[in-house]
């Protein structure tokens, strides 16, 4: 290994170090009290050391989205390769979204406060571009592919629709999850159920709006566990407690 690739190779071992440090600071002590300077502190690494990686707080919060939204692709890749059909497929992205929360359950709480228009707009180009071409643009990919598929064999009818527009729907509606779970004792004051079961429910409801074929019974509690569980045993297995 040459001169050049080893300092390359120095240096992004050094950033993931800086990355998985500031996950923990965030994690213990709060989001909003975070300091580029505590997180050189913390790593044994000056500060303009760390300003050498990332060009500002938010240059450092839009990489650590990224960074742990690769798990989020690679989690949805499953379900794109998953030989089923498209409707099941669909739905499993709904279960893939709880699998990675159950996983990073600090995520979403650092992406909304991370994508929020102040912090967004803060954020260097090359960072955003970064974000979106990592996560964003495969994630529309994979998603896309899924409804084109569905199309393709008759399950759906897009009418007036567009693939973005379906998918939009579903992301709006997963987005919305999240930030129900991470805005604190809002799901507790509505009494909901488990908001990721609430998750499912709601996407065979909607996917029957779009009249996703075949249509079922959104409220059938047997059918929705047994394609929960099918869907963590074909697809998930390896990250799923079976016990």
């Amino acid at each position: 290994m040459g001169f050049r690739e080893r300092r390359q190779r120095e240096f992004l071992d050094r950033e993931r170090v800086f990355l998985e440090a500031a996950r923990e600071l965030i994690r213990d002590e709060g989001l909003l009290g975070f300091q580029m300077a505590r997180l050189a502190e913390s790593c044994e690494y000056s500060v303009g050391t760390l300003y050498q990686h990332f060009g500002s707080k938010e240059d450092l919060l839009v990489a650590l989205t990224t960074a742990t939204a690769t798990e989020h692709v690679r989690l949805f890749a499953r379900v794109g390769n998953w030989q089923a059909p498209s409707r099941e497929r669909l739905f499993a992205i709904a279960v893939a979204d709880s699998i990675f929360v159950q996983r990073n359950p600090e995520y979403f709480r650092i992406a909304q406060y991370t994508l929020c228009e102040v912090v967004w707009r803060a954020a260097s180009p090359d960072r955003r571009s970064e974000f979106m071409a990592e996560t964003a643009e495969p994630i529309r990919t994979i998603v896309n592919g899924i409804i084109a598929d569905a199309v393709a064999s008759g399950d759906l009818s897009l009418g007036v629709l567009t693939q973005d527009s379906v998918a939009a729907g579903f992301w709006a509606l997963t987005c919305g999850v999240h930030d129900l779970v991470h805005a604190e004792g809002v799901c507790d004051a509505y009494q909901t159920e488990d908001p990721y079961r609430l998750l499912c429910r709601h996407t065979n409801l909607m996917l029957n709006g779009f009249d996703w074929k075949p249509l079922i019974d959104p409220h059938d509690e047997a059918a929705l566990d047994a394609l929960i569980h099918r869907i963590q045993n074909e697809v998930f297995h390896d990250l799923c407690d079976h016990t």
